[in-house]
């Protein structure tokens, strides 16, 4: 079995290895919210020190709250302060098994590396043997090689492709346990990871593959082609294999190189297809060149789309500031308004300008006062912090928590059931009455009693017939009185019983007025059953018999309106919802046709920006073709050159050392033959010839220098003049100088020209 290993992103997320058991990756140091104690009960969490271990201890202690939020069942769902729904404890408990070990697991992998380096210095000491734990496959952890892999389809691998084969090594497994019924050990078992390869690789795997003798695979051809550059292949991956496989084909076709016959053509071949290749590549230059200009387009159209907007959110910013200070000015020129308004009718009620004293009793009386109702302009807010009793709860004030309130309650609360009543049973099966039928009857009596004894009429009272004595009523005791100083102290006194008297009269009056708008329904009742004459209660009882009349008919009426309206109701009904089932899957159908166009469009959009990303892919491929292509003709030039150099350099070194050699041996010749004839002629020549030949030697030696030295002078005096007008113009205050100097310099040419002639005389009279 191969393990498969899985690089994950850093958070720490648990895979599945083809064990069952779980493998982690990622920044050790931070610790997950869900699996804070990997690093203690975890086998497979490795830390690198103890320094880790400490770091990840603290942090699983500092993300697990001990905190724990305990409801009160009598106000869980409350949300006021005073009641709140839940409180807040401690928690003592540990989420760690005491039988865990908190140490770092890192002290035996030390102890153990210290015991395989001390076995590799000293060959005396004996490496203990590591005893392996029994997987136990069997037995408890059985669950863990239970999973299959889920294979979707079969993918046909080609022909001439043949993968090598992997070499693995046979895995001894320890004894097996004997609790457990032995099994066979040959047991083919697959297992499959949590998540699928896309989300954990980076690239497809690609199989090392071994290519067959004298074949060239066709899938070979595609090798530039990866994940992401080229695949998976689209419609333009697909016309530049179509195109690769017809330009092999017209390969196979053209004639060989070695026929001279077919080479012209060969050539015609070539360039008819040079012209089709540029014209396609002119193609998808002008198909690249239109795809820019839209996407340019639209990126200038977005670009004034967003001008526009922000354009347009400063214009409603500056209007809304101006609509804001336009409001606040009409508000405070209405509250001006107002004001000076009031003013002027507080003006006109006084108009004599008196000192109105308030009146309590009148401002008690009113309930429009101020009293009850305090202006606010005034100073009393009696509503004031009101809002802080006010409940505000989230399942009443918004209609997503009324929704999901609704959804709470059962149903019978949405969806009330109306059962109609049931008869009351009040005899038994054996028919007697039921006690409970027996006491409501006698209740009833007793209530029908009652009320005949409350609505019985008074009798009038029958005349004496013997004497009866009066009761003579105790005198009353004497009102105290009190005895006034001053005439204004007993109008004062006069004024405040007056008033005693009006506020008791006024109490009565209220009382009664109470009273009788309590019992407004009982007296009518009187009034109608009692008052009335024998006369007027027949007209009352025709009266009543024609109003029964007009009931009865106007129930009939009533009954045919509501049947015709039942009907037109739900006629209406059907044809409103015949109309709105119509218009409802009208609009759901145009809703998939808009939504399924815009899908269409979008996947329109990413094929073309696919199109122009392969094609930008493609020309820089082309581009970097060309470049090695021009890279490899300017190295094989400079080849080429070097030994071209080289060849002419080896022939002119021959051509020059041939002709060294030949011009050296034709001037000896020519030497030994001149050296002849002036032996000979040396020893033919008289005194006489010596002189003139010395003569001519000097002549030809001299004259030349003369005349050599002499158009020297004449070039310099030619351009003295052009250095005498340069000097002139920039050294014009050296002119002295340059004077004094040309003086010296003639004079010292003429000494040497002097010194000259006379060492040639000189030289004449002594040859």
């Amino acid at each position: 079995m191969s393990h498969v290993v899985t690089i994950e992103e850093p958070q720490a997320t648990p895979q599945v290895s083809p064990t069952g058991c779980r493998v982690r990756s990622g920044t050790w140091g931070q610790v997950s919210s869900n699996r804070t104690y990997d690093f203690l009960y975890d086998p497979l969490f490795i830390l690198s020190s103890e320094k880790d271990h400490t770091q990840a201890n603290i942090q699983a202690t500092v993300i697990r709250s001990k905190l724990r939020k305990v409801p009160r069942f009598r106000t869980m769902f409350s949300n006021l302060i005073h009641y709140p729904r839940y409180s807040l404890h401690w928690s003592k408990a540990d989420p760690v098994p005491p039988f865990i070990s908190r140490e770092w697991k890192g002290h035996k992998e030390k102890h153990r590396e210290a015991l395989l380096q001390l076995s590799a210095t000293d060959t005396s000491f004996q490496m203990p043997k590591e005893v392996y734990e029994d997987p136990e496959v069997t037995g408890k952890n059985r669950y863990k090689y239970f999973e299959r892999p889920f294979l979707p389809f079969y993918q046909q691998m080609p022909l001439n492709v043949v993968f090598e084969a992997a070499k693995t090594e046979p895995y001894t497994f320890p004894p097996a346990s004997t609790k457990y019924q032995h099994i066979s050990s040959k047991c083919t078992v697959s297992t499959q990871t949590d998540y699928r390869d896309a989300e954990v690789q980076t690239d497809p795997y690609s199989p090392e593959y071994v290519v067959c003798q004298d074949s060239i695979p066709e899938l070979l051809t595609l090798a530039t082609l990866t994940w992401g550059r080229g695949l998976p292949a689209g419609q333009a991956e697909v016309e530049m294999i179509e195109r690769a496989r017809e330009k092999r084909a017209w390969e196979a076709t053209l004639p060989s190189l070695s026929d001279t016959s077919q080479f012209e053509k060969r050539r015609r071949m070539m360039n008819v297809m040079e012209r089709k290749e540029w014209a396609f590549r002119e193609q998808e230059i002008e198909k690249l060149q239109e795809l820019r200009l839209e996407v340019l387009k639209e990126l200038l159209k977005k670009r004034d789309e967003n001008q526009n907007e922000v354009n347009m959110k400063h214009l409603n910013a500056q209007w809304s500031q101006l609509q804001e200070a336009k409001e606040a000015k009409l508000a405070q020129i209405q509250h001006t308004h107002v004001s000076a308004i009031r003013k002027l009718v507080g003006k006109g009620k006084n108009i004599e300008g008196k000192l109105d004293r308030r009146n309590i009793i009148k401002d008690y009386s009113d309930y429009a006062s101020q009293v009850y109702g305090p202006l606010s302009r005034l100073g009393r807010f009696p509503d004031n912090s009101s809002e802080d009793f006010v409940v505000k709860n989230h399942y009443l004030n918004t209609y997503e928590g009324l929704v999901e309130l609704e959804s709470c309650l059962p149903d019978f609360v949405t969806q009330p059931r109306i059962r109609p009543p049931k008869p009351k049973v009040t005899t038994t099966k054996a028919g007697f009455l039921k006690r409970a039928a027996r006491m409501d009857h006698e209740l009833a009596e007793v209530h029908k009693a009652l009320l005949d004894k409350k609505n019985k009429a008074l009798e009038p009272k029958k005349p004496l017939r013997f004497l009866q004595r009066k009761p003579i009523p105790q005198p009353r005791l004497p009102t105290p009185t009190l005895e006034m100083s001053s005439n204004e102290e007993e109008d004062i006194e006069m004024a405040v019983i007056y008033l005693q008297k009006l506020l008791r009269g006024r109490v009565v009056q209220n009382v009664m007025f109470e009273g009788k708008e309590k019992r407004l329904e009982l007296i009518q009742e009187l009034r109608t059953s009692h008052a009335l004459q024998e006369d007027d209660r027949l007209v009352m009882k025709a009266e009543k018999q024609v109003t029964l009349a007009l009931q009865r008919q106007r129930n009939l009426r009533e009954h045919k309106v509501s049947l015709v309206e039942n009907h037109l109701a739900g006629l209406e009904g059907r044809v409103l919802a015949d109309m709105f089932d119509f218009l409802s899957k009208e609009l759901v159908r145009l809703q998939e046709e808009r939504r399924v166009h815009a899908f269409a469009m979008l996947a329109e959009r990413q094929r073309r920006m696919r199109e122009a990303e392969e094609s930008g892919r493609r020309q820089v491929e082309q581009r970097r073709l060309r470049e090695e292509d021009q890279i490899f003709k300017e190295v094989i030039k400079v080849h080429q050159s070097t030994v071209t150099s080289y060849l002419e350099d080896i022939i002119l070194n021959t051509e020059e050392n041939t002709a060294e050699e030949q011009a050296r041996a034709e001037i000896e010749k020519m030497a030994e033959e001149i050296n002849d004839i002036a032996y000979e002629m040396e020893s033919r020549r008289t005194q006489l010839q010596s002189e003139e030949i010395v003569a001519e030697l000097v002549y030809s030696f001299l004259i030349p220098q003369v005349q050599k030295e002499f158009v020297k002078e004449k070039v310099r005096n030619a351009q003295r003049k052009h250095l005498l007008a340069a000097h002139q113009i920039i050294h014009r205050h050296t002119e002295a100088v340059v004077r004094k100097n040309l003086v010296e310099q003639q004079q010292d040419e003429v000494s040497d020209t002097d010194e000259l002639l006379q060492g040639e005389t000189q030289n004449e009279k002594d040859s």
